[in-house]
């Protein structure tokens, strides 16, 4: 069973969980992410950048 890996990232004032993307789509290129009622989808281009639309 794959686990989402979660870091966490420090600014001064704040600490921000942290995702890999490839945890997210499970090795895949996209994952759906619900956020209040609506669903979002979040896709790794092949030049390997995040596009996340609703």
């Amino acid at each position: 069973m794959n686990q989402i890996v979660r870091d966490t990232v420090s600014t001064a004032t704040e600490v921000f969980p942290t995702f890999h993307a490839e945890e997210l789509t499970k090795g895949g290129n996209q994952a759906r992410i619900l956020l209040n009622g609506q669903i979002y989808s979040l896709r790794i281009t092949r030049a390997g950048k995040l596009i996340l639309t609703k």
